[in-house]
């Protein structure tokens, strides 16, 4: 019989538990999306200085309307998070009035929205 030409998978280990002999610099588990998916990002524009933060497909789970196209963003697709930082009445008030945007729509936007 023909040998499979495909890698082997190696066994599932529960998050949290450590295969045998294996140290952390072996496994590869790490995900620099999903560290960066927590943190927003300063982005000045024209039109103020906003917070952004991207949500990765993992993450996306209801659905949204983007303010850019109107169109939904259906759960499972990868978008931006983004609020005013220097809004009116202060970090709260822009976190409570934060928007989901399609990741073109914020980068091809009009500075005519607010």
């Amino acid at each position: 019989m023909p040998r499979s030409n495909r890698p082997r998978r190696r066994p599932a280990v529960p998050r949290g538990a450590k295969a045998a002999g294996e140290s952390r610099e072996d496994r590869d588990d790490f995900d620099p999306e999903r560290v960066l998916a927590g943190f927003a990002r300063l982005e000045s524009a024209p039109d103020g200085d906003w917070r952004v933060r991207q949500v990765t497909t993992r993450n996306a789970a209801k659905d949204y309307t983007c303010p850019g196209c109107s169109r939904t963003i259906p759960p499972g697709v990868a978008h931006l998070v983004v609020w005013a930082d220097d809004h009116l009445f202060g970090e709260a008030a822009g976190i409570a009035e934060r928007r989901h945007w399609h990741t073109h729509c914020w980068r091809t936007r009009t500075f005519r929205y607010r």
